[in-house]
């Protein structure tokens, strides 16, 4: 993902499913055969073992989202879809990237692990692997200002996303 991305351009969905084999395949080959675009889809069991919580971020040009949720519904195993407001959902993602660091630049890369609140996950003679956590464009900024020193090895996961709690009642 890139730093042009913006949040405008792309549909959250929330998809709670029953957690039985195959359901995640059933969800991604809806996608795959009508041509919708997934920029982030991420699974977990929820705190009922019955059920897996399927988070996808979507295209918004590939696909209209009612046209999503009509096809999610049909699905056997959807159990309840909501899209998340991007203003009244909180969203996180986690990377793993390994990065050029001779010694002579272990600093400025140490100052950005400090900017960033990012965390050293080993060190070689010449690489550092490191992890942040956050919100997805803190995660694309940080990305973008590792890319000079020469980014080895990178892993992002899925976005995964709760609607904010109420503050009032």
């Amino acid at each position: 993902m890139n730093l042009e991305t913006s949040h405008t351009h792309f549909h959250t969905l929330v998809v709670l499913v029953e957690n039985k084999p195959g359901v995640l395949t059933r969800v991604a080959g809806l996608f795959a055969r009508r041509g919708f675009n997934i920029d982030s889809l991420a699974v977990a069991p929820t705190n009922d073992e019955k059920f897996s919580r399927i988070t996808i971020v979507v295209d918004a040009e590939s696909a209209p989202l009612d046209q999503i949720v009509k096809q999610l519904d049909k699905l056997i195993n959807v159990v309840d879809i909501r899209e998340l407001d991007p203003s009244n959902s909180v969203e996180r993602e986690l990377m793993l990237v390994t990065v050029a660091a001779p010694p002579t630049r272990r600093s400025e890369i140490m100052d950005l692990v400090r900017i960033f609140d990012a965390t050293v996950m080993n060190v070689g003679i010449d690489q550092m692997m490191l992890s942040i956590s956050g919100s997805p464009t803190r995660v694309d900024d940080f990305e973008q200002l590792l890319r000079p020193y020469g980014i080895v090895e990178i892993q992002r996961t899925g976005r995964v996303a709760l609607p904010k709690l109420r503050k009032t009642h």
